[in-house]
């Protein structure tokens, strides 16, 4: 019996010895579990505080890139403005020499030469801070159920001088009165204008254009064709996209930069349409169709037109800062017979309005002292029964700007350089009596 217990002792040995790495198994692995999980814990920690940086940088770079894009912006703004004013007694002082009783023919030529140049730099201005505001998202349209017909008439009005100037013919072939497409007047005449004039300036004297404007179920499709310089193929699919140019001789005659074919596509697209171009190549011609949505409406009512009526000799406050612009401005104005009084600042420009009754006042919105909004608020305030008709001459063109002045009190809002006879037409106009 012995040896049994002597077998059972060593038995039970055995087992003990075989029981205790059992027992100790169980807490190694949970250790082991125990600090893997710390480790993962801790790159998990390292993992967040990288995702937390790398979202403040994030922000950072977004705020960055905003500031950059307003200051963009503000320096665009603030260019046109600049470059503005100088056109402005440029355009007046060409205005005056055509108007001279004793000009002769060279004379008439060159003033008109001035002009044409005038209109062209402030329409590079105007494409640059489309482009931008397009690009900020900074335009915003206000669509109304418009006559295609009247649309394109308008813009062919808009270059028919470029047109006849360089001897060319335009063809149209305009749609009736019951094609109708919803969109904002300015843009879209904008749009055509841009296409128009982009086909006269790259075909040559004497060419041939052809705008034709056709309905296909619900769109219209808008074929705005020349015989002249052509596209290369290379440049077709980048012709929209922004500073794109084809080659130019160094002269570059009949350069531009590259802006206004991309504020057309990104105009366009505004409309829910599109704008392609084609040409078989250089020296072949090319063609631009713009497509946009009809309107389910099929008229659109026109009130009556509103024609100016004149009113004589009228009593005038010029408050402008810039002396030429002034002078001359004053001189179109004294040429047609009114009576005109002239301030260089706010302060003595709000002086003269309070001093004496006017017809019209013309006035800037950056001046020295006191600026043109604040003027205009104060002669609103001060002035009771009959009020001047109150006319914005100003190179700050912003649709936010122009909303500020009308704000204001004033009654149109003209952005520099404005045609003589457009502020003429204004001015010849019966004041308004609010």
């Amino acid at each position: 019996m012995e040896p049994l217990d002597d077998d059972r002792t060593a038995s039970q040995q055995r087992a003990s010895t075989h029981e205790l790495p059992r027992v100790a198994l169980p807490e190694e692995f949970l250790l082991r579990r125990v600090r893997a999980l710390e480790d993962e814990v801790e790159m998990l920690r390292e993992a967040n505080q990288n995702l937390v940086l790398a979202a403040v940088q994030a922000q950072h770079l977004q705020e960055d890139a905003e500031a950059a894009n307003r200051r963009q912006n503000e320096f665009l703004a603030m260019l046109a403005h600049e470059l503005r004013n100088p056109l402005s007694p440029i355009s007046m002082a060409a205005s005056l020499l055509d108007r001279m009783p004793d000009a002769t023919p060279q004379l008439h030529k060159l003033s008109r030469v001035i002009g044409r140049q005038v209109e062209h730099m402030a329409k590079l201005l105007d494409d640059l801070l489309d482009a931008a505001r397009i690009s900020s998202g900074k335009i915003t349209l206000s669509t109304q159920p418009l006559v295609l017909a009247d649309v394109l008439q308008q813009a062919v009005e808009t270059t028919q001088s470029c047109i006849q100037e360089r001897r060319q013919t335009l063809q149209l072939e305009l749609p009736p009165e019951s094609v109708v497409v919803e969109g904002d007047q300015v843009r879209l005449t904008q749009v055509f204008t841009n296409l128009l004039a982009n086909a006269s300036k790259y075909t040559g004297d004497g060419g041939m254009l052809h705008l034709a404007a056709r309905a296909d179920g619900d769109q219209v499709s808008i074929a705005i064709r020349d015989n002249g310089n052509g596209i290369a193929p290379e440049i077709i699919p980048y012709i929209f996209d922004l500073f794109t140019q084809g080659p130019r001789s160094l002269a570059r005659s009949e350069g531009g930069l590259g802006v206004g074919l991309n504020v057309v596509r990104n105009l366009v697209g505004m409309h829910a349409g599109s704008v392609t171009a084609e040409s078989a190549g250089a020296g072949q011609g090319s063609c631009f169709t713009v497509r946009l949505p009809r309107s389910g409406q099929q008229s659109v009512g026109r009130g009556p037109a509103e024609v100016a009526v004149t009113g004589g000799r009228k009593r005038i406050l010029v408050v402008e800062d810039n002396p030429d612009t002034c002078a001359t401005l004053a001189a179109c104005l004294r040429d047609e017979g009114h009576e005109v009084v002239t301030a260089l600042d706010g302060r003595s420009g709000l002086a003269a309005a309070l001093e004496r009754p006017y017809d019209v006042i013309v006035c800037d919105i950056g001046l020295p002292g006191l600026d043109g909004l604040g003027l205009m608020r104060a002669v609103r305030a001060a002035v009771g029964g009959r009020r001047p008709l109150a006319i914005a001459l100003t190179g700050y063109g912003q649709p936010e700007d122009q909303a500020r002045g009308m704000e204001a009190g004033f009654d149109h809002y003209l952005v520099k350089p404005v045609g003589l006879e457009a502020l003429l037409s204004l001015i010849g106009a019966e004041a308004k009596n609010l």
